[in-house]
């Protein structure tokens, strides 16, 4: 069986000396083709790993610029079936990894098995149940392995070391690091202790290691990067997303920030 995408996007960014560039959209904000645009956007412009959220009517690990996109996603009517299929269609162009983020109930909603089973065809990466306990979702995570697909994993602050022993047994692809004890959005200031939070996490696990949940500037990627593998950005981009009318003409206001952020990782 060929490498999974993310195992391969990082040990590229490795041997180059570079850090990953995860940005997240939800899928279907404010509707499925302006999703499209958005993937084309991130696929052309330099995305190491593109974060897909599934819209739900409680995302609870979400912050109000999160919540909003949802909202519009699923007031435009979108599926996880839409997603899949958005995904299918950006992988017949880019190369680029795709992770689903969602949470646990769409995927029951739509049958686990299913779910494994078209995300394969679709050419998803892997997938982030931000609220499955590694305890609870052992055939689910068995389930996407079987189908090549890498079952992702958050670790916060507060993660003590038996939990961090029990992620490790299921986790894959890379971890993804909550910057606070709190919901996504963005930050002017983070933790002062998050350089040794990330320092032990590195330490402990042999994956890499991505931040995420409050990255929204150049001076917080300059300086975690000699902490972590990559960064997860949402809340930023998909607010200057919503304020540039959900468009991505040149010069606009979210396409010059994705070009300061990306700079940053250059």
């Amino acid at each position: 069986m060929n490498k999974n995408g993310i195992v391969v996007t990082f040990e590229r960014l490795k041997r180059e000396g570079k850090k990953a560039l995860i940005p997240y959209l939800t899928g279907g904000d404010p509707c499925l083709d302006k999703t499209g645009e958005l993937l084309d956007f991130y696929g052309k412009n330099g995305a190491s790993i593109i974060e897909i959220g599934v819209p739900f009517s409680d995302p609870m690990a979400d912050g109000p610029v999160i919540q909003r996109a949802m909202e519009r996603a699923l007031k435009a009517g979108t599926t996880l079936g839409d997603i899949l299929g958005l995904v299918r269609s950006f992988k017949k162009r880019y190369n680029i990894p795709v992770v689903i983020m969602g949470y646990c109930n769409p995927f029951l909603a739509y049958g686990l098995d299913r779910f494994c089973k078209e995300a394969r065809l679709a050419g998803v990466d892997g997938v982030l149940t931000v609220d499955l306990p590694p305890e609870e979702g052992v055939w689910f995570f068995k389930e996407l392995k079987k189908n090549g697909i890498l079952p992702i994993f958050l670790v916060t602050p507060v993660t003590g070391k038996r939990r961090m022993e029990i992620i490790g047994r299921v986790a894959e692809g890379f971890l993804y690091v909550v910057s606070v004890t709190g919901v996504t959005g963005e930050r002017q200031e983070l933790p002062r202790t998050l350089e040794e939070t990330l320092i032990q996490i590195k330490t402990f696990f042999a994956l890499p290691v991505v931040l995420g949940f409050g990255v929204s500037d150049v001076k917080t990627i300059e300086r975690f990067s000699p902490y972590v593998d990559g960064f997860v950005i949402g809340s930023a981009f998909v607010r200057r997303w919503e304020e540039a009318s959900f468009t991505c003409e040149k010069g606009g206001i979210f396409e010059e920030f994705f070009r300061v952020i990306k700079n940053s990782f250059a």
